[in-house]
């Protein structure tokens, strides 16, 4: 189940969103509206979903939470774009890891 919103997850969201990998859950968030759109089986699901609502691909980034470790990871193949300088699947721009890290720390507070 994917489940895109600008709050932060519930619980009972949290539970649906583990649906896909039990302990680890795909994200992808637009940096500069600040909306999380999380729970696909590939990353690309999501992009699409906040590009449909208007983001700008160069705001969008992707990665996710391990629900047993607590780690946020910043790895997705959606990151893969030269014209952003980004040439590895990781968020290589510090500045855009802390704000994607501060973020997923929002969405996520419930679990981590």
């Amino acid at each position: 189940m994917i489940v895109t919103k600008s709050s932060p997850y519930t619980k009972k969201e949290i539970e649906k969103l583990k649906e896909q990998f039990e302990t680890y859950i795909k994200t992808v968030i637009d940096i500069g509206t600040k909306v999380c759109s999380a729970g696909a089986d590939r990353h690309f699901d999501s992009e699409q979903i906040l590009l449909r609502e208007g983001s700008k691909q160069s705001n969008i980034w992707g990665g996710g939470v391990d629900l047993e470790t607590k780690e946020i990871d910043f790895n997705s193949f959606i990151n893969i774009r030269p014209q952003n300088k980004n040439t590895s699947n990781e968020i290589q721009d510090a500045k855009i890891r802390h704000k994607y890290q501060k973020l997923t720390r929002y969405f996520f507070k419930e679990v981590l």
